[in-house]
């Protein structure tokens, strides 16, 4: 072999690093009249008939402060909603959780000096508003903004709070940009602006550390008096004695009305899931220790359609060994199948789920209990302690950040796990339940790149997924929501009877059995990950392991396409896997898209000499893709490849980072990547 240059070493430490970098990754709805039904159904189903002037929803529930979330997996909508009680209970606050998408912006401007606005704002893909922000940011961004009275908001008092990735080029955009130009019209920013870095793993304790001094700024400015906390309940948790979970208007998980009444309708969407049928899955690993698993759903009879590059949405459920031991530690277990209702105690606070309910329905497919305990929430749940002696534990452990890591990081203890731990497995019956529904983050449904072609299968939905499990010190391991879900239904398919005893405690039949275990539910979100339009365009990929999902679609893709007749491009993908003998992902796949794309298909796994290559390729305008791990392997692919142009265009390393910037914003550069 020829002695290998700095590019070629270059281009195979991406790779290696890429493979590294993911194998070692630590984380690895309403009853109508029913006088205690939630507001979902209203709240989700009529907006249109709502007041979008949200002074006068304030005026109209006497409201003197209002907390705006922009969010997109719903961790901006919980810290709005954690804003909110703490704004209540220590300044006495009167304050709202609003969905930007539910208001009207123009009258910001009436908003009066005494009353206080703020927005949680995150960032979504590259810079980008979440979904529910677009028509807010591109007003209040708009080079003509007008307000009732003119174009000054020297009037408004605001605080803002970001969070974002900083493994992104544009790191906390949404929140920068809105304040810059709420600052520039004329209004007062209290505090500074606070930015959460999910890369950096470091969200949580940037908010504590954003919202304290926040706090302190706001109470002065606005002449806010601090009193002691004490928890005012939100929501009234109603028994409902005459309803049994045979009741066919007791809600069992179901969604929404439609999913009880077992007719559920379109549109399906994020509000909405379809229950697919799973209509295959397979084993691609060949590991005792390790399992990745390909499973092809079909969305045959829904409105659902994808393009290559589409994400899929799986709605998972807890496992039943987690449910169990959350409601074991609140001293619940007898009461799990008892029927309640929620109840808002104030006007403008939404339930997040339909009733009536039972305890055993909403700890299992509404709350998110398996995510790591927080620092507020210990701090929070400390006045509710079975001993003084716990009490004072849980207020040094909510206080005390370096202390909190120290006894908590390495456990990745959940909060059912936290309390049972703390207290030696005493149980926490003066905790109130609703404090959880408040508290806890509603479980989200998981993303996965679709790694099958629309062109080839449009009504089959392809998801690949390695079964996240990760060994802790002392205690069982830590194992992924969904993915162990999506085990267990592979294992029902399968009939597999060698399996992790915990994915057996999973209700994969849902609510009433209606999934039959061999349904799941999901929804499609759209991508700007995309293959160009013209397939002669040529095309770079880089994805270690389960990175490669969305290029087994495009190599897919344009197998279809010169089977059809197309002239297809140079068609690059590098692929590293940590064992080939075991993980070496849809190898005879490859092999059968060889045959068909010739020379113009090539996989690279770990090998040298492909810098001038990529560089040829670049200069033709290839599209250059990366999908896996954010935090290592995306930053090393990005600063490989700058220096490749570099060293291959004879330019300087600031004039090859300036070349990759355009590339990103003429979007041939693109990403597919998590945290």
């Amino acid at each position: 072999m020829a002695e290998l240059d700095t590019l070629d070493i270059l281009v195979l430490g991406v790779i290696l690093i890429g493979t590294t970098a993911y194998f070692t990754k630590g984380t690895l709805w309403g009853v109508t009249k029913d006088p205690y039904a939630s507001s979902f159904a209203a709240n989700a189903g009529n907006k249109a008939g709502r007041s979008r002037n949200f002074v006068e929803k304030m005026d109209e529930t006497d409201k003197n402060c209002i907390i705006f979330y922009g969010s997109q997996t719903g961790t901006a909508e919980d810290y709005a909603s954690r804003l909110a009680k703490e704004g209540k209970s220590r300044f006495g606050l009167n304050t709202m959780v609003a969905d930007l998408e539910d208001y009207d912006f123009e009258n910001l401007d009436e908003v009066p000096s005494d009353k206080l606005v703020m927005f949680i704002l995150a960032t979504y893909g590259e810079g980008e508003p979440t979904d529910n922000a677009v028509e807010f940011y591109e007003f209040i961004r708009s080079d003509d903004v007008n307000f009732s009275n003119g174009t000054s908001l020297d009037n408004l008092n605001y605080v803002a709070f970001g969070l974002g990735n900083n493994t992104y080029e544009h790191y906390n955009s949404m929140v920068r940009n809105v304040d810059t130009s709420l600052t520039t019209l004329g209004a007062h920013r209290i505090g500074a602006a606070g930015e959460g870095d999910d890369g950096a793993g470091t969200m949580e304790e940037d908010f504590l550390a954003w919202k304290d001094p926040m706090w302190a700024a706001l109470a002065e400015k606005m002449g806010l008096e601090e009193r002691e906390a004490v928890y005012e309940p939100t929501f009234a948790i109603v028994d409902r004695d005459t309803l049994t979970i045979q009741s066919e208007e007791v809600y069992l998980g179901e969604p929404n009305k439609a999913h009880l009444q077992g007719t559920p309708k379109g549109p399906f969407n994020a509000q909405n899931p379809f229950a697919a049928t799973i209509a295959e899955s397979r084993e691609l690993f060949n590991s005792k220790d390790r399992s990745c698993i390909h499973m092809e759903v079909d969305i045959s009879g829904s409105n659902l359609s994808y393009q290559t590059g589409d994400h899929i949405a799986v709605w998972p459920s807890n496992a039943g060994e987690q449910v169990d031991l959350f409601l074991s530690i609140l001293g619940l277990t007898e009461k799990r199948n008892d029927v309640i209702s929620i109840k808002a105690l104030e006007p403008t606070a939404k339930v997040p789920f339909p009733t009536p309910t039972t305890y055993d329905a909403i700890v299992r497919y509404h709350l998110e209990i398996c995510a790591p305990v927080s620092r507020q929430m210990v701090s929070t749940l400390s006045a509710f302690a079975p001993t003084d002696a716990i009490k004072a534990e849980m207020a040094r452990l909510g206080n005390d950040k370096d202390y909190f890591h120290e006894k908590t990081e390495h456990n990745l203890y959940n909060i059912a796990q936290f309390l049972s731990a703390i207290s030696k497995g005493e149980k926490w019956t003066s905790i109130p339940f609703s404090s959880f529904i408040e508290s806890l983050t509603k479980l989200q449904p998981r993303y996965y790149s679709i790694s099958s072609s629309s062109l080839v299968q449009p009504k089959k939905v392809s998801i690949t997924a390695v079964v996240e499990t990760q060994a802790l010190p002392n205690q069982d391991p830590f194992r992924g929501v969904a993915t162990h879900y999506i085990a267990a239904l592979f294992n029902k398919q399968n009939q597999v009877v060698k399996s992790d005893p915990y994915d057996l405690t999973y209700q994969i039949e849902g609510p009433r059995g209606r999934y039959n275990g061999t349904h799941m539910p999901v929804h499609i979100r759209h991508s700007n990950f995309k293959l160009p339009s013209d397939p002669s365009r040529p095309v770079i990929m880089i994805g270690p392991g389960t990175g490669v999902a969305p290029f087994r679609a495009f190599v897919q893709e344009r197998a279809k396409q010169a089977e059809d007749g197309a002239e297809v491009g140079k068609t690059l993908l590098f692929f590293g896997s940590r064992n080939a003998k075991e993980d070496y992902l849809y190898e005879s796949e490859w092999a059968k898209y060889k045959e068909t794309l010739g020379d113009k298909f090539e996989i690279i796994t770990p090998s040298p000499e492909q810098s001038t290559q990529v560089n040829e390729l670049l200069k033709k305008k290839a599209l250059f893709y990366v999908c896996g791990d954010a935090a290592r392997m995306a930053r090393e692919v990005n600063a490989t490849l700058a220096q490749i142009i570099a060293d291959g265009r004879g330019i300087t390393a600031a004039k090859a980072e300036e070349v990759v910037k355009s590339m990103r914003a003429a979007n041939q550069y693109q990403e597919d990547v998590w945290s």
